[in-house]
């Protein structure tokens, strides 16, 4: 097994060539033009944040019943408390 490791580790090619860190890249940068904002992204941030606050809501408001549901009942699961 380690000498085929090590046969491997020979063969292993000298490092990347200097001229490939100039390749094409499919992401260019562009000067901002605050004139057009990106009305999608601005709806879709709003309505993602909006419907988070939503769930968070209606979980807080289904924690509430629960809490006071459990309290209206009064016993205790445990045997050895009470």
């Amino acid at each position: 097994m380690a000498a085929a490791l090590r046969a491997v580790k020979g063969l292993q090619l000298a490092p990347a060539a200097p001229g490939l860190a100039f390749t094409r890249t499919a992401f260019v940068a562009k000067a901002r033009t605050f004139d057009q904002p990106n009305w999608f992204g601005v709806g879709l941030a709003f309505s993602t944040t909006g419907a988070l606050w939503a769930l968070l809501f209606r979980q807080h408001n289904e924690d509430l019943m629960e809490y006071e549901r459990r309290k209206a009942s009064g016993h205790h699961k445990c045997s050895e408390c009470s």
